[in-house]
């Protein structure tokens, strides 16, 4: 990659928010993050668009992003039949993700996934191949992901009764009008 940009014209990361580990039952992890290390259920739901149900664990100044397919079909079924489970990605909080991505680019870094539709969550990606094998997610939101709900439970999203709308989880009875 290129390292003849001006000192000062690398990425302006504003902390790392978490990482995420991908495994086929998310179940599995409550024991040892909750029980054993003392770790917060802060959100989670059922994303089925992509086929996906993610929890956050908080630990302080720190999360950890469970990630468990729920089809064989969904982008997280593949990656767990080729590498198994571990670590899936480390997101990088920034400022402003269209600047971030043109930074990388001048660096040499070809970015994926560039999308800045929504001001609760805008993304660009390294891909595995060009950091090391890990993914690196670079997000700009103005929600609040850190603050542990009080609106339902870990076991409310192992029981699959939290969908994603809009970067929000909600109770799948109580979906927003238009949506099926």
């Amino acid at each position: 990659m290129s390292t003849d940009a001006a000192p000062g014209d690398g990425v302006k990361v504003r902390r790392i928010d978490h990482v995420a580990i991908a495994l086929p039952d998310m179940a599995e992890a409550a024991p040892l993050l909750l029980d054993t290390l003392g770790g917060v259920f802060i959100k989670g739901g059922d994303n089925d668009e992509t086929g996906i149900r993610l929890a956050h664990i908080g630990f302080p100044s720190f999360k950890i992003e469970l990630m468990q397919p729920l089809r064989a079909d969904s982008i997280l079924s593949e990656s767990l039949r080729r590498k198994g489970p571990g670590l899936h990605h480390v997101t990088f909080i920034v400022d402003d993700v269209t600047d971030t991505d043109t930074r990388l680019r001048a660096r040499g870094y070809a970015t994926a996934g560039l999308d800045t539709s929504s001001s609760a969550w805008s993304q660009t990606y390294i891909r595995p191949k060009l950091t090391f094998g890990a993914l690196l997610q670079f997000v700009a939101t103005d929600l609040d992901w850190h603050t542990p709900t009080e609106e339902y439970t870990f076991e409310d999203v192992l029981a699959a009764k939290l969908v994603w709308h809009d970067y929000v989880a909600c109770f799948r009875d109580t979906q927003p009008e238009g949506v099926s």
